[in-house]
């Protein structure tokens, strides 16, 4: 099947990554389906167009992710709410908001971020299509929610309302839209002729130099450089205007944009989108051999997890889980990684316990689990948050237990 750009529309010839087949990334499910019924697998493969340079997904049709069961809340990460508290402040006090400014955020999931503005004092909405944590945002911090996909029509509604936003939120959801430009078309039409629109999203560029294959999963349509971003924007008269290179993710980039028109009289973009445009030139992030090479990197790392995990079963070493995140899904599935080298993982988030992980059949537990077991290795699968889950787990040291890492290297920790 022919595959298009999905922002420009050139056809795609040039797949630079196959992760083989591999199910849903949050599709848990219960014991009793995992055991007794089958499951759907789906190609699994990035490409890069030669005209944009946007890498994303092959065209492949899948159920819709967010749905009234999405299993991911945000608010689980203790240092995802700080992250956020920290961003709220920075907005207010760079932005000026009060109570009489109006912040929109886009994929809001369960009110992690808009309730540090709700507690300024600033009006807020929310804007999720999963029914099940737009429903935990509405209940537990009272954040007026909507129940929809963010797009051009769902702006033109709520402008023909009289809403317009001074400060739209997107974190981490540019990646998961499948048509980006009636995503940002939206943007154009709800933000304030003035108003500032921020973009978080994992770096392109860190995925690729990390070897963070991890990240490549359904749910993530797009893989986003700075350039590429760019070129979306101007496609929508919107412009970046500052950047910031951000640690959460394994590295990602906070894009601030506001309108083309806007920026009349105003200096030309700030020193760091020059310094990340010339790193991504430099590395070579529009250049297909850059992608072939990371296809090298990503094979080496299954491969060291593998022989990893059947030395250490062959000696007789027990290994846990930490995490049941969609990247690590990805991993197991593309590794082949099931119970006989993994026997369990463990998560706090009590929607993904008592379940299974999707194509692997791996169980999730609570955390007490660890702690009963006392294994060897735990394997942290949600990477980018080991020094949070290593402080929650400092205990296993008492028992001689060793953290492990896979990526972007496979690392057993001190």
């Amino acid at each position: 099947m022919a595959t298009n750009c999905r922002f420009c529309g050139q056809l795609l010839v040039d797949k630079v990554l196959d992760l083989g087949l591999s199910p849903i990334s949050n599709e848990f499910r219960p014991a009793i389906t995992a055991e007794h019924q089958p499951q759907t697998y789906y190609p699994l493969a990035m490409m890069v167009c030669r005209q944009c340079w946007l890498a994303q997904l092959a065209d492949v049709t899948t159920p819709q992710h967010f749905n009234a069961h999405y299993a991911y809340f945000s608010s689980y990460s203790q240092s995802w709410l700080q992250h956020s508290q920290n961003y709220a402040q920075q907005m207010i006090a760079r932005l000026r908001l009060s109570g009489s400014s109006q912040v929109v955020e886009v994929a809001s999931n369960d009110g992690y971020l808009l309730q540090y503005f709700k507690a300024a004092g600033i009006p807020t909405l929310g804007i999720e299509p999963s029914a099940n944590v737009a429903e935990a945002a509405i209940k537990t911090h009272g954040i007026p929610t909507l129940v929809k996909f963010f797009n051009k029509t769902t702006a033109a509604e709520l402008t023909a309302e009289g809403t317009y936003a001074d400060l739209i939120a997107a974190n981490n959801v540019l990646a998961h839209v499948p048509d980006p430009n009636h995503f940002l078309a939206g943007f154009k039409l709800l933000l304030k002729p003035l108003g500032t629109a921020t973009f978080e999203f994992p770096h392109l560029l860190r995925l690729v130099t990390e070897c963070q294959f991890d990240t490549i999963y359904h749910e993530h349509y797009s893989y986003l450089s700075l350039g590429v971003v760019e070129r979306m924007l101007a496609a929508h008269q919107l412009e970046a205007y500052d950047v910031e290179e951000l640690t959460t993710h394994g590295g990602s980039l906070r894009v601030y944009v506001r309108h083309r028109d806007a920026s009349v009289g105003v200096a030309d973009g700030s020193e760091m989108l020059r310094k990340v445009r010339a790193n991504e030139a430099a590395y070579g992030l529009e250049d297909l051999a850059t992608y072939r090479r990371f296809g090298e990197e990503m094979r080496n790392r299954k491969f060291e997890l593998l022989s990893f995990l059947i030395d250490a079963s062959r000696s007789g070493k027990r290994v846990a889980g930490y995490g049941a995140p969609a990247k690590g899904n990805t991993l197991l599935n593309y590794c082949g990684i099931g119970p006989e080298l993994l026997p369990y993982t463990v998560d706090r988030n009590p929607y993904k316990q008592e379940q299974y992980l999707p194509g692997v059949n791996i169980p999730v537990s609570p955390p007490e689990r660890i702690l009963e077991e006392r294994p060897d290795y735990v394997l942290i699968l949600p990477w980018n948050l080991r020094d949070e889950i290593m402080a929650q787990l400092a205990s296993i040291k008492s028992w001689g237990g060793r953290f492990v890492v896979a990526i972007p290297r496979l690392e057993i920790l001190p």
